[in-house]
């Protein structure tokens, strides 16, 4: 608030006869003084007492003076009196509130015209002495002689209106005054009495009368509104309460200390960073000195050679390698679906490893390829469209088309008489044709347990054996396995083999070794993908004239990651160092990588990563270098054996 000065001098009533203007002047000369500004402020509104910016101090607000026509010159002076003392009264309360000490003031001379002025501030209030007597002599009137009656009109004067008083507890030292005052009735809180200082449960400060008949009519804080009653009201016993402001102090401590726990957090972190790193790095160690010790014992090991670009589109599904042309095919969806709608095969050559032809064959999804060991050039497919077809690689076309009534889900040849042919269906039936006659199939092969599809199917040859000398068909279903004995023309035998029910998923053969590769899905027995090895065998005729059996035992078991959903393909083959042993491949579907394991140890020989999972693998000799093919539902990746 800015600082007011006032004056007051004595005041002496100069026109007494009725209805003469009556105008207090603050100069013993200018009681007929006409420029008199009016500005009204504080209690002396109700009165029409004013301040002007030049000292002068006149009655009338807005202009506005008395007259005698309702106010006498002695009652006048006792109401400004009773204005004074309200306005000593307001100073002296916003000098307790604001703190201030009271400043000293000089002694006043009493004079009987003329009295020293009062000047007063926000910060510092002085009240002469005469006020008393002009008191005193108010409360006793002397008669006054009468004045000559004098007709005066107010001069026009421009009023200034005085600025809004502002609280000082908003204005200046609010944050001062905030811990001083109740924050009910804004009146600062005693040390005794109906307002001395009281308090809540939740620590808000409130004078003890103010809290009190709060809670009468509700049972919330008036500044958090936590629940509270009557019976929370606790006396605080201070003379003065100020609350040290520490809020920076507290905020900074409290970062410091989360800083300080985040740092030993990091420390601990990367103390368990480095062991970790060092437990890998041993790992790793161990991992390459394995390896090397297999690869020597092996003979060698695969490397990258290159990767093709099958199907930008993706749609990939089976691998099959021609040896006699020198290619292999992988299946996948038209290139050109807009022109040439379907599914066929494209041509890669193992010579130069580059993409050369596609081959339209089917109208739907591809999920069989195979070669006959004697017909170089045939390529036989099944899809699901409910055909299988004969396409001749020679003149890239389709030559034979067999219509099996239901989706086709494998196919194969029979490598003892290459003549026939056969579908596996996805009822679970294998339809068994001639490609001499092309008007229908010559046999059916019903399905022994449920139907199933075949998503499998293998054909090992008859073979001077002591241990498994028969030829037949392996059929591969998820509820298990069966091997269907040739015994002659038409005639097959069925034998259930050994093998888990519901979640068996390929079956491959290794026919020079008599072997069988058995791949298990994750299932709740055992939750990660297996590929058992079992072996071939048969029991000998029995004296009652019972027929032998052929069954199968496992090996050995491999274990891969626990993630399959598609139906992938694997292999069993000979290893390309020789020296008798057995490989076996499988895709990873978990991890997206082909892994190879030595059959007759079970150790992991290598682990080739890939984009995405691996579906049909192949293995494959050219130019007496032995190699190895993995497909994925857009790439084909090689590698060579060194």
């Amino acid at each position: 608030m800015e600082d007011m000065e006032v004056d007051l001098q004595t005041m002496v009533p100069v026109h007494s006869r009725e209805g003469d203007v009556i105008v207090v002047s603050e100069s013993d000369s200018s009681a007929e003084e006409e420029d008199s500004s009016v500005q009204t402020t504080g209690t002396a509104d109700r009165l029409g007492l004013s301040y002007v910016g030049n000292g002068q101090r006149a009655l009338g607000s807005n202009a506005e003076v008395f007259t005698r026509n309702g106010l006498g010159t002695t009652e006048v002076l006792q109401s400004l009196i009773r204005t004074v003392a309200e306005m000593r009264n307001t100073f002296d309360q916003n000098l307790r509130n604001t703190s201030q000490p009271e400043p000293q003031t000089e002694p006043v001379q009493s004079s009987s015209h003329t009295a020293t002025p009062l000047t007063t501030t926000t910060s510092d209030v002085s009240v002469p002495a005469q006020v008393s007597e002009v008191t005193e002599s108010v409360a006793q009137p002397q008669a006054q002689p009468e004045q000559p009656k004098q007709d005066t009109e107010p001069v026009s004067e421009s009023v200034q209106q005085p600025a809004p008083a502002v609280n000082p507890a908003v204005q200046g030292g609010g944050d001062e005054e905030e811990g001083e005052t109740c924050s009910i009735c804004f009146e600062p809180w005693t040390t005794a009495g109906n307002h001395r200082l009281a308090a809540l449960r939740c620590g808000h400060l409130f004078g003890h009368e103010c809290i009190k008949r709060w809670l009468v009519e509700g049972n919330k804080c008036p500044q958090c509104n936590k629940k509270a009653k009557r019976d929370h009201i606790i006396f605080l016993y201070a003379r003065r309460l100020k609350a040290l402001d520490n809020t920076e102090a507290v905020r900074l401590k409290k970062s410091l200390e989360d800083e300080q726990r985040l740092r030993r957090l990091g420390e601990v972190e990367a103390a368990q960073c480095r062991l970790q790193l060092q437990t890998v790095r041993d790992e790793n160690t161990r991992l390459r000195k394995e390896i090397e010790r297999q690869e020597s014992s092996s003979g060698g090991h695969y490397v990258f050679s290159k990767a093709v670009l099958v199907s930008q589109a993706g749609g990939c599904r089976v691998l099959s390698h021609c040896e006699r042309l020198g290619c292999l095919l992988a299946s996948q969806p038209s290139p050109q679906a807009a022109f040439i709608p379907g599914y066929g095969v494209k041509k890669i050559s193992t010579v130069n490893l580059k993409p050369s032809q596609y081959i339209p064959i089917h109208s739907k999804q591809i999920r069989g390829l195979a070669f006959s060991q004697q017909h170089d050039s045939l390529l036989l497919s099944a899809a699901l469209d409910n055909t299988i077809k004969l396409t001749s690689l020679m003149a890239n076309t389709v030559v034979q088309t067999y219509n099996t009534g239901k989706p086709v889900w494998s196919c194969c040849w029979c490598h003892d008489n290459n003549n026939y042919i056969y579908a596996g269906l996805s009822n679970g039936s294998v339809l068994v044709y001639d490609t001499r006659d092309t008007s229908t199939f010559v046999q059916e092969l019903a399905p022994l347990r449920s139907s199933c599809p075949v998503v499998s199917l293998s054909y090992i040859p008859r073979a001077a054996s002591s241990s498994f000398p028969s030829g037949g068909l392996i059929t591969g279903t998820l509820e298990g396995g069966c091997f269907w004995e040739h015994k002659e023309g038409t005639v097959y035998m069925p034998h259930i083999l050994p093998l888990e029910s519901g979640n068996c998923t390929d079956i491959q053969v290794e026919p020079d070794s008599r072997h069988c590769l058995i791949t298990y899905r994750p299932g709740r027995s055992n939750p990660a993908l297996r590929c058992v090895l079992m072996e071939l065998n048969r029991s000998p005729e029995s004296d009652n004239g019972q027929p032998p059996v052929c069954s199968c035992s496992p090996v050995q078991t491999f274990t891969a990651g626990s993630s399959c959903k598609l139906l992938t393909k694997n292999a069993v083959f000979k290893s390309p160092a020789g020296e008798g042993s057995t490989f076996v491949c499988a895709g990873d579907e978990s991890t997206n990588s082909t892994m190879v394991w030595n059959a007759g140890t079970g150790a992991l020989l290598q682990k080739f990563p890939a984009d995405l999972p691996v579906l049909d693998i192949c293995p494959f000799e050219v130019n007496q270098s032995s190699y190895l093919a993995s497909l994925t539902e857009k790439m084909l990746k090689i590698y060579k054996w060194e």
